[in-house]
């Protein structure tokens, strides 16, 4: 039984991955024996988590389920600010304890079960609880959420460098990416289609992203990691903020990934740009959930294998696809045609293909960058400088208030394609 099951996990490592025999080049010899096992425990322990991520969506399903509750508007609008930065900002700090750890992949296990009992929290909240005490322990809970995955991002990218060889990375990421976007399909449809009532299909779908989480953490402990030396953990903070111009091609990155942040922060104003033309539909619940998984499924993958051959091409294609598509969102609203029932949907479905290219870019462009010993100080600065830069965006809302949401399009446009030549310029890794 247990040849058939090798023979089974060879197999399909062999039909994901280019060069599946070739020999190890960034990770051990003994590293390399366990990869085909570890590449199906990292795809399917990734897609968990993905489909988890889709089905608690804040931009979304919380936000939905909030104004349903009877939750204060301040409490709604914190939501996003409040699931970005809070998984961002923490990994500096995060960063001394995982080094510490000779087996980083218990890190993660740990995040991921954070944010399982989290999940389960926002459910109970939601059941037992309405207004502004509903809404304010949601905020709290997914506050809690959000720094257990600033410690699950953190230890991730170190143990994927260990446990999978560069030049297949990116592969894993995108395979979990397109499969966690066809569940969230499932739920997207079902929310459409008015089969079970959205509310309670809401409730069950936050209470399986808390088991998910909870599965995803038992899947990626069997990871067979090699313990290697603890790391010193001091020495490791605001200080290592300096990176960013002691290592110049780390600075570069990051400025790239800040210039190409309009990939996630334009929807709503893509949403409201819809809304004012017309096109009420497009702002059901149901039609956005199945615009941004649509998305997913058909580019993950596509966008993995290419970061694998040059993540930092990913990376400038991405920024100039959202370009394109924000740009065309502005013109067909100056054309009075962005409330027809095409346009609002394939400008969104283009931004969220654009959204998913720089995740992956970003994450494989940073693993193969930064050196194997410092990955996760690498990660944390990237991350928490991320961070900052998404609290400073919130200026782009004033700027939708007086200017409206076209003018704001049109600046993450060019900010877009600022980003993309940025990326064309980053040195190839």
């Amino acid at each position: 039984m247990r040849l058939s099951q090798s023979g089974l996990t060879d197999a399909a490592f062999d039909l994901l991955v280019q060069d599946s025999d070739a020999p190890a080049r960034d990770i051990s010899e003994g590293a390399r024996v366990s990869e085909p096992r570890n590449f199906l425990r990292h795809a399917t322990a990734l897609s968990m988590t993905k489909v988890a991520d889709g089905l608690i969506d804040p931009k979304l399903v919380l936000s939905w389920l909030m104004g349903v509750l009877g939750a204060p508007a301040a409490l709604v609008g914190l939501l996003v600010p409040v699931r970005e930065a809070g998984a961002l900002l923490p990994q500096l700090f995060t960063a001394p304890r995982i080094r510490a750890m000779g087996r980083r992949k218990w890190a993660w296990v740990a995040g991921s079960a954070g944010q399982g009992v989290a999940a389960l929290a926002i459910l109970a909240a939601a059941l037992t609880l309405s207004g502004a005490a509903a809404g304010a322990l949601i905020v709290a809970a997914l506050a809690v959420l959000a720094v257990a995955r600033s410690v699950a991002s953190v230890s991730y990218k170190d143990v994927l460098g260990k446990t999978v060889d560069k030049a297949r990375r990116g592969t894993a990421t995108g395979l979990a990416g397109s499969v966690a976007a066809a569940g969230v399909l499932v739920f997207a449809v079902l929310l459409m289609s008015g089969a079970v009532d959205r509310l309670l299909l809401v409730f069950l779908a936050i209470g399986l992203a808390g088991a998910l989480w909870l599965l995803a953490a038992a899947v990626f402990s069997t990871i067979e990691e090699e313990h290697d030396p603890a790391e010193p953990g001091g020495g490791v903070g605001l200080s290592q903020i300096a990176l960013l111009w002691r290592d110049r091609g780390l600075g570069h990155f990051v400025m790239a990934r800040i210039l190409l942040l309009p990939t996630a922060l334009a929807p709503p104003y893509l949403v409201l740009l819809a809304g004012q033309a017309g096109d009420d539909r497009f702002g059901a619940l149901g039609a956005m959930v199945l615009a941004s998984s649509l998305a997913g499924f058909a580019s993950s993958f596509v966008w993995g294998r290419l970061a694998d051959r040059s993540s930092r091409l990913v990376l400038a294609c991405a920024g100039a696809v959202a370009a394109l598509f924000l740009a065309g969102a502005v013109v067909l609203d100056a054309m009075g045609t962005m409330g027809t029932v095409w346009a609002a949907p394939a400008m969104l479905f283009g931004l969220m293909v654009a959204y998913q290219g720089v995740r992956l870019g970003r994450s494989t462009y940073l693993v193969d960058m930064a050196p194997s010993e410092n990955r996760a100080v690498y990660t944390a600065v990237a991350n928490t400088t991320v961070g900052v830069a998404l609290l400073a965006a919130g200026a782009f809302g004033a700027l939708a208030s007086v200017a409206g949401p076209a003018a704001t399009l049109a600046v993450f446009a060019a900010v877009a394609l600022a980003g993309a030549a940025l990326a064309l310029a980053l040195r190839e890794v």
